[in-house]
């Protein structure tokens, strides 16, 4: 990958590829989960320190069979065990179901398919009557072989008390000087134990990353996939292909999504939700009839009903905004509240802040929360009015119904239902000349 980021922890829609694999894991319900890992092992561990995974570590990187013979003595002989990849995350729980089901009956069950180009993947030989006889990877193929089109995908299920004998059995003498975890098809099947090919309909289920273009790909398979699940449950997508979905989404009737927006974490729409183009929305909740309008930034925050908000806005974590509030073009809200009906529309900072209902702050009003240690809190009461280009300096109270004067830096409690001035007395010199610079 060219990275120092371990290949299982490259990203793919937010999360790390193992994370992937391990949540359709899960999915199955297992009674253990045992992660083989070697290279950027510190990193892979730390990364999913509170998974109540079983860590093996593989000292040595000598092949598949080699990686699996290490986890060997963690494995029950009553139980079936399924082989997965960290770097394979497209892979769906239920195809997953019919490969475990396969192996319950004492079969060895192998996730098989036929790939457009076979290139680099292990051929399935199948002896003169049809059954599955052995994997022969590329590198050590004839000619002949080279042209099968059913290539192995790496995934098998089997009995852990013949797989252990089979792993056992393994030797290296083949190009790579590597144990094969292939090589248990031929071992199996010389034992007389039923190799059970169970097909992909879909080959990019079996889609690994081996590099940047790759994870790319599968990126893109992704977002498809995604935006796919949105329309079909009744969501409107301008275009599938400039959707980026990094999101658990679940959403209410007739929402709308535009062009280049990106969901990520946690996301909840409410019905009739528009969501224009290039919005960045992230862990939040939005309610119902409420409009981002293009290049719009929310993270970690709740948004009421019929509300507006951006172009060009930046809601931050821990904000609440209630039912009909407007957030203009070029204003920031972090860690604040809003109330019922109340409206900051153009080039402001509200942060840290309680801001009543039908309180309107004024074009260029900024509430300066933070002395260069600590934040500071400002609670702004109903029906309250900031002037433009005004400056509530923290911590500080704004009464109900108080109108503070444009240009105004508000540094005491603003009395309840009265206009508060702040600001320098406009003085005019006479005679005053702007300094010229000397001439060279």
């Amino acid at each position: 990958m060219k990275s120092r980021l371990p290949k299982v922890l490259q990203p793919l829609t937010g999360r790390p590829l193992l994370a992937h694999v391990l949540g359709t894991a899960r999915a199955l319900s297992p009674a253990h989960i045992h992660v083989v890992y070697g290279h950027g092992a510190e990193q892979v561990r730390a990364a999913f320190a509170d998974s109540g995974l079983n860590w093996v570590h593989q000292a040595e990187q000598l092949g598949t069979g080699h990686a699996l013979q290490q986890a060997a003595s963690h494995l029950a002989d009553n139980e079936i065990v399924l082989v997965l990849y960290g770097d394979v995350p497209l892979l769906r729980a239920a195809t997953l179901t019919r490969l475990v089901a396969s192996a319950a009956s004492g079969e060895l069950a192998l996730l098989t398919m036929a790939p457009e180009d076979p290139t680099g993947y292990g051929r399935i030989v199948r002896d003169e009557a049809g059954r599955v006889a052995r994997i022969v990877e590329q590198k050590d193929a004839s000619a002949e072989e080279l042209r099968i089109g059913e290539c192995n995908t790496g995934v098998l299920a089997a009995p852990a008390r013949n797989l252990k004998g089979w792993l056992a059995s393994l030797r290296n003498d083949n190009a790579q000087r590597e144990y094969y975890l292939t090589d248990v098809i031929a071992l199996a099947a010389r034992s007389g134990v039923t190799v059970t090919p169970v097909r992909l309909a879909d080959p990019i289920e079996a889609l690994g990353v081996n590099d940047k273009e790759q994870l790319a790909q599968l990126e893109a398979v992704c977002r498809r996939n995604s935006a796919r699940e949105l329309m079909r449950a009744g969501v409107t997508i301008v275009d599938p292909l400039r959707l980026d979905v990094r999101a658990e989404v679940t959403h209410g009737q007739d929402v709308y999504i535009d062009v280049n927006v990106v969901l990520e974490g946690r996301v909840k729409l409410g019905n009739r939700v528009r969501i224009g183009p290039g919005c960045v929305i992230r862990d939040s909740e939005i309610g119902d009839d409420t409009e981002l309008f293009a290049y719009s930034v929310l993270d970690g925050a709740v948004i009421g009903g019929s509300a507006r908000i951006g172009p060009f806005s930046r809601v931050r974590p821990t904000t609440r905004l209630a039912d009909g509030v407007h957030i203009g073009n070029f204003v920031e809200v972090k860690n604040a509240s809003l109330g019922t009906e109340s409206k900051a529309n153009h080039l402001s900072y509200v942060g840290d802040a309680e801001v009543g209902a039908e309180v309107n702050i004024g074009a260029g009003t900024i509430i300066a929360n933070y002395d260069g240690a600590n934040k500071h809190r400002t609670r702004i009461g109903n029906r309250a009015h900031t002037g433009s280009n005004s400056v509530l300096v923290a911590p500080i109270t704004v009464g109900e119904g108080a109108t503070i004067a444009a240009g105004s830096t508000v540094i005491q409690e603003v009395p309840a239902g009265k206009l508060t001035i702040a600001r320098a007395r406009q003085t005019t010199i006479d005679g005053w000349q702007r300094p010229v610079k000397k001439k060279t």
